[in-house]
């Protein structure tokens, strides 16, 4: 058992109040960012984007967008998680790009298969048209393969956002345990006006905000309770 895990774990509360006089370290951003990168993705699409929220202005201008909330009005900093499943051609092209850089003549085995992945199946994966030809090409697919041997089940839009979306909260796990790990608070919120974010952001239509997270240092009033949780029984199954 590492007890120093299981500290990080316990540690962790969705805060709701935040210490106004206590600070939070640029350093303890930047890092916690560094670390939600390395989070697992799938494909390593890395289909995502991170807004960090820091200056007063800045803020102050997202308290509203965030439904005025406790936990966004004593926020020290702010994070905003954004899946961007319209820049899937981008990474599918940069994934190739880090295959050809690994080539010293002739690909290998492996790399020709790195190269038939990005270079075919994300392009199947994530294709979309404005009748629905290739969502209905996917689900065919899908059918077919299935019914003799297991095979991996797509359809149309709405898998690709389950996709990048899962990627993006496991992001933004990441980075909550990291504020965790460096003494500090956050709290993940859903309760947010998204278009109005979208909007402050920039953000281009095919972009999707996944959560907004406040950090800080956390008080006592911002714990509403005990960590209650469903009896591990009940929860796990093994086989």
């Amino acid at each position: 058992m590492n007890n120093d895990f299981q500290k990080i774990i316990e540690f962790r509360r969705s805060n709701r109040s935040f210490d106004p006089n206590i600070p939070v370290p640029e350093e303890v951003i930047r890092i916690s960012l560094e670390r939600a990168i390395l989070s697992p993705n799938s494909s390593n699409m890395q289909l995502w984007e991170f807004y960090w929220i820091s200056s007063k202005e800045a803020i102050n201008e997202m308290i509203p967008l965030c439904l005025s909330q406790q936990a966004a009005k004593t926020a020290q900093q702010m994070v905003v998680f954004v899946t961007r499943k319209d820049k899937w051609r981008e990474r599918a092209n940069w994934n190739l790009q880090k295959i050809k850089e690994t080539f010293k003549e002739e690909p290998n085995k492996l790399q020709k298969g790195g190269m038939s992945y990005y270079g075919k199946v994300m392009p199947l994966l994530y294709s979309n048209d404005p009748f629905g030809i290739m969502s209905f090409v996917r689900r065919s697919i899908s059918f077919f393969m299935g019914l003799r041997k297991p095979f991996f089940r797509t359809g149309g839009k709405a898998n690709q956002r389950i996709t990048v979306h899962k990627s993006c909260a496991l992001a933004a796990q990441t980075f909550m345990l990291s504020i965790a790990a460096e003494g500090f608070h956050s709290c993940p919120m859903e309760g947010f006006d998204e278009k109005r974010v979208k909007r402050a952001l920039k953000l281009p239509r095919g972009a999707e905000i996944n959560m907004i997270i406040s950090v800080g240092l956390g008080t006592e009033a911002g714990i509403w309770g005990e960590r209650n949780r469903v009896p591990y029984d009940e929860v796990v199954f093994k086989k």
